[in-house]
């Protein structure tokens, strides 16, 4: 009963602020945990031929470093948040909150998440509960630095972003949902710096390839490119040259993208301010 008046409210408040959003679905969470959300890329685990189908979205050691060992969790309905409301479950993916009360630490995106509209969160919940459940025990992230004691201020709503080719919906699809302006931004001490260089890249990325660092995805790393070509990279992860991306870019998700989707974030970061 709590499951249904959440979403009722969540389909109410996505039609009255706007209108252009259907009601959550689970074809629309499939879409977005499927394609730019990627989030698979973290949580789902990795045998020597990439990531395990047979154990989607069960779990796995994302980052280990001196300063945290980071698992993302289980989140089929066979994880730890088979026992949390919808609501709770949404809170902890927007907000980085558990239902104890906890904080969720990095590298999840929290900068972004954020952002997530009602009908879009509440998609992906609903696509979640739905997912073939996989038996798995990632274990526990461990942080050696403090958390804070929360990511922002408490989120009631967030209104939908009309879906079309404009930058506007390209910067809701790279930011809230995609969060390539986070893996993509110039990270400070408090992490990517955000409002002063954005989309400027220079991150460096570490693991089974050996080291990656993150582009510029500003006019200014993108101006030997054409949109086409852009596009082309985005979701085939091959460069005009023929070089390929490293991970984690997530092309086999990005792949799956709608054509009109990758457009938009094409404008978008056409419009980044040069960095």
């Amino acid at each position: 009963m709590k499951r249904i008046l959440w979403l009722a409210a969540i389909a109410a408040g996505s039609l009255a602020v706007g209108g252009a959003n259907a009601a959550p679905s689970v074809e629309r969470g499939d879409y977005l945990v499927n394609s730019i959300a990627a989030c698979g890329s973290c949580h789902t685990p990795l045998g020597p031929e990439g990531y395990v189908a047979t154990q989607e979205l069960g779990g796995r050691l994302v980052e280990e470093t001196p300063a945290f060992t980071a698992i993302a969790p289980n989140i089929t309905p066979a994880g730890r948040v088979k026992d949390w409301t919808d609501a709770e479950l949404a809170k902890a993916i927007r907000e980085g909150v558990r239902p104890d009360g906890s904080v969720i630490g990095m590298p999840m995106p929290f900068e972004v998440y954020k952002g997530l509209s009602d009908t879009d969160l509440a998609s992906i919940v609903m696509y979640l509960r739905t997912v073939p459940a996989v038996e798995n025990d990632p274990g526990t992230s461990a942080y050696n630095v403090p958390l804070p004691p929360a990511w922002g201020p408490p989120i009631t709503s967030v209104a939908d972003v009309p879906e079309g080719v404009t930058a506007e919906y390209g910067a809701y699809l790279a930011g809230p949902v995609g969060h390539c302006t986070v893996c993509h931004t110039t990270f400070g001490p408090q992490g990517p710096m955000l409002d002063t260089a954005l989309g400027a890249g220079g991150q460096e990325f570490h693991g089974p390839w050996g080291t990656s660092v993150a582009a510029n995805i500003t006019p200014t790393g993108l101006s030997g490119y054409s949109d086409a070509e852009l596009a082309t990279i985005i979701t085939t992860g091959v460069r005009p040259n023929g070089s390929r991306l490293l991970p984690p870019m997530s092309i086999g998700h990005y792949a799956k993208m709608k054509p009109n989707d990758v457009q938009a974030v094409v404008l978008y970061l056409r419009s980044l301010p040069a960095k």
